[in-house]
């Protein structure tokens, strides 16, 4: 027995050593939007477009942040009245009005669903179909749950000008401040980082793409040249779906040309509104998409069920067995696992500004994501996945 669990602790180890040496350096925590201040050259024309249902508690706060950009070019923001039924249009309207620029403001009364559209794509097919006669350089899409810094859009379109970008997006700094948001919210951008190295993300020569969709600037080139939104309009994880359109590359040969060049980094200035204050708000949040992120597939769902307890669980119940047994060997290869793992997660836990003791809790979470994972496929297999606002998607992201 002791043979079979230092072998597994030597695996478990070795997985970490390569994740750490090789695996993008997705523990950073410097691809971020504010490092850098920079100043635009020119004043492209842009439109935001939010998709809204059902948002009256926190559209105040967010459309206000988004008219309130000290961008100092053409901007205007389209919010598309997706169906709500609490008077979303009428805080809006009441909002650009109190800021005095409702001449800035357009909503837009969505249309009812047709088939093959997620709700909210649905809501952004409109919204840019409308914000397209201003013959926009760029769209700015968010979600109606952000707070943008004031000078959130003038750096995204500095970076995406300055750069050749044709998309930029920022993962906004998700609430943290509940004991469960403590606990599983800052493992939630650790475990994205990991799927996605932000440093692979934006490097043109890698075809990993990713992007968040609290906040994505996308040219408008590009999104007519990857055929609009429609070509992903049944993605349940569009933003990454989005960012993967517009960085695919189709038989271009080395160097890759300039165009498909996205980057994606963190905020620690525009952040997120949504509260998630309990277990059961963060378990449905996860559990809507994690079997999707497995592309809905028995064998890689059989393979994250074996991976996350090898990589996560073994080395500190190594720690405990060996301590129990006397056998050295194994606790303290497991402790070294268990610090390795700690020091991977620290700069996650200090970019929320968490306690460092969190970070040894990495394992529980582990195990908690991974029971939302398993339940992810269980709603999917009784036809309940994918829910989200009263609606329920089938399982089709083709993309």
């Amino acid at each position: 027995m002791d043979v079979i669990v230092l072998g597994l602790m030597l695996l478990s180890l070795t997985i970490w050593l390569g994740l750490l040496c090789f695996w993008g350096q997705f523990w950073r925590t410097d691809q971020q939007l504010e490092v850098t201040e920079t100043q635009l050259q020119s004043l492209p024309v842009v439109c935001a477009v939010v998709p809204a249902r059902n948002e009256a508690e926190l559209i105040p706060t967010s459309l206000r942040s988004l008219l309130l950009q000290d961008y100092p070019g053409s901007f205007n923001v389209f919010l598309v009245d997706d169906r709500s039924t609490d008077r979303t249009a009428n805080f809006a309207e009441g909002v650009a009005h109190a800021v005095g620029k409702p001449q800035q403001l357009h909503i837009i009364t969505g249309e009812s669903l047709p088939p093959g559209w997620s709700g909210k794509l649905w809501a952004v097919e409109q919204g840019i179909k409308s914000a397209s006669k201003f013959a926009p350089d760029y769209f700015l899409l968010t979600d109606a749950d952000i707070e943008h810094d004031p000078g959130n859009l003038r750096r995204l379109v500095a970076k995406a000008v300055q750069e050749d970008l044709d998309l930029v997006s920022v993962m906004v700094r998700l609430r943290c401040e509940s004991f469960w948001e403590k606990l599983l919210i800052p493992a939630f951008v650790f475990f994205f980082q990991k799927l996605y190295p932000f440093r692979w993300v934006n490097n043109p020569n890698n075809p990993t793409a990713a992007a968040a969709g609290g906040s994505i600037l996308i040219a408008r080139e590009a999104l007519e040249r990857i055929g609009g939104i429609q070509v992903i309009r049944q993605a349940l994880i569009d933003d990454c779906a989005l960012a993967q359109a517009v960085k695919k590359k189709e038989n271009t040969p080395f160097p890759m040309p300039t165009k498909g060049r996205i980057w994606l980094g963190l905020s620690s200035l525009t952040r997120s509104l949504r509260p998630y204050d309990s277990l059961a708000t963060i378990w449905d949040m996860v559990a809507r998409t994690a079997y999707t992120q497995l592309n809905y597939s028995p064998l890689l769902l059989l393979g994250t069920l074996v991976g996350m307890p090898l990589i996560y669980l073994v080395p500190p119940v190594c720690v405990i067995l060996g301590a129990v047994w006397s056998n050295w060997a194994i606790a303290l290869t497991g402790l070294f696992g268990w610090l390795l793992m700690a020091l991977a997660y620290y700069p996650t836990i200090r970019f929320y500004k968490c306690s460092p003791w969190l970070a040894f809790s990495l394992p529980a979470i582990a195990f908690l994501y991974t029971l939302m994972t398993l339940d992810s496929a269980l709603r999917h297999w009784q036809g309940r996945g994918g829910a989200w606002k009263g609606r329920v998607y089938p399982s089709s992201d083709n993309f």
